[in-house]
């Protein structure tokens, strides 16, 4: 119930500050970019160590992820080029918080938690090229446990509950499960070539 009502609210207030920018006529992209530009506010806390700040930046980041899509749907501005562009700042930002906490266990002389962020990354930037690789082949691959959303919201709860390391095992084993699930998944819908024929090589 209380759940219910933190949503509610939470849906009420996002939804009124897609109306302010709509009005506004603020692009999308604009949003987006300026999103990425959090996350380098949110590595630059988190590469000092300072893990709760850095959760709070993620937060507001995050915000700006979810608008830039609403704002479009909003205003009708949605555009192939749109979401292609959204799709690569994203994983920008990926790449930025991760650095941001990589520098961190660098600082701290940290390295086995350097090699772990370093795992998460693979899975991180894999997931998302394991999709669109698989969708020039076959309709569509959603599959998997951590894809963008889940990511962040860990990165937020590891860091606002200080159980940061915890959270990077989750997104390591997680992260690239989710990869080597949609490999075997993309195996599995592609039809299997005919006895005596050679399979067209993939670049």
């Amino acid at each position: 119930m209380f759940s219910d009502v933190i949503g509610r609210c939470g849906k009420f207030i996002l939804t009124l500050i897609v109306k302010v920018l709509s009005a506004c006529k603020v692009n999308p992209n604009i949003l987006t970019f300026t999103g990425v530009l959090i996350s380098f506010w949110a590595a630059f806390e988190f590469g000092y160590g300072r893990l709760f700040e850095g959760g709070l930046v993620l937060i507001l980041a995050g915000l700006f992820d979810m608008l830039d899509g609403e704002v479009a749907r909003v205003t009708r501005s949605e555009t192939r080029f749109g979401a292609f562009y959204d799709s690569v700042i994203d994983r920008y930002s990926d790449v930025i918080i991760l650095q941001g906490l990589m520098v961190h266990y660098a600082r701290e002389q940290m390295l086995g938690y350097v090699v772990l962020v370093g795992v998460v990354f693979m899975g991180a930037v894999l997931t998302s090229y394991a999709r669109a690789r698989a969708e020039s082949l076959i309709p569509t691959c959603k599959i998997g446990f951590m894809e963008r959303p889940e990511r962040i919201v860990l990165l937020i709860i590891g860091a606002l509950s200080n159980r940061m390391e915890a959270v990077l095992w989750v997104l390591a084993v997680l992260g690239n499960w989710t990869v080597f699930n949609r490999i075997y998944y993309t195996w599995k819908e592609l039809p299997k070539p005919k006895p005596g024929c050679s399979p067209t090589p993939l670049s």
